[in-house]
């Protein structure tokens, strides 16, 4: 059988510079990677193998100046298919502190319905513990629930949003992003696909700003203006 394989680069991609969310500027930047290490292999088992790459990287937001530390990953296993001759490898990207560490939920979440609250609560503990998967899962149970408790009455969940904006809860626009993050559920969904962090964030920004403008934005009007 042949033998494993190991090898390792020091600094193969310094002074490159890259997108990354940072912690301080809350959106992606421009990064310079400041040092790195890239790892690659194979490892057999039996008659088969896993090639794998890994590059670790300490890098410096252009704008801030914060330094935090980034890892992307690919392997042979974990691909898409493009076409019927062209693969798409797959990147892990992982980066501490996560991106996601420390949200915290909407002020007086308590105001929203039980079961709407839950879901939400449940969705922000997946994404500060880096469940990319749960949290996919999570946001498109929240847009469904939200459709559910207004009524918006159909089979599928593509017309319960179009539904939202004929009663008036939602705009075509909000709609139209809607229906991208109901895409993005169903990845994670049926396919167990993760997304990238900064894609779950926005995503969750929408249903925030949802959850606000449907329940809690009319709640404090009508306990101001009473």
């Amino acid at each position: 059988m042949p033998e494993n394989s190991h090898s390792q680069e020091i600094n193969k991609s310094a002074g490159t510079v890259i997108d990354v969310p940072c912690t301080e500027c809350k959106r992606s930047t421009k990064h310079k990677v400041l040092a790195s290490v890239d790892v690659a292999g194979e490892d057999w088992y039996g008659n088969n193998s896993v090639q794998y790459n890994t590059h670790n990287q300490i890098v410096q937001c252009q704008g801030c100046e914060t330094t935090t530390f980034r890892t992307c990953s690919t392997n042979s296993e974990d691909f898409d298919y493009l076409s019927h001759d062209r693969l798409e490898y797959i990147e892990t990207v992982v980066l501490y502190p996560s991106r996601n560490e420390g949200r915290t939920p909407l002020k007086d979440v308590y105001l929203l319905p039980s079961n709407i609250q839950r879901i939400y609560e449940e969705t922000i503990k997946a994404m500060n513990n880096d469940q990319p998967v749960l949290a996919g899962i999570g946001i498109r149970a929240l847009v469904e629930t939200i459709c559910k408790d207004k009524q918006a009455a159909d089979n599928n969940l593509f017309d319960k949003i179009n539904a939202l904006v004929q009663i008036g809860v939602l705009t075509t626009d909000g709609a139209t992003i809607l229906h991208q993050i109901r895409t993005l559920g169903n990845d994670a969904v049926h396919e167990v696909k993760p997304h990238k962090t900064d894609q779950l964030s926005l995503a969750l920004d929408v249903c925030e700003h949802l959850l606000q403008g449907v329940y809690l934005l009319p709640y404090y009007a009508k306990q101001t203006f009473k």
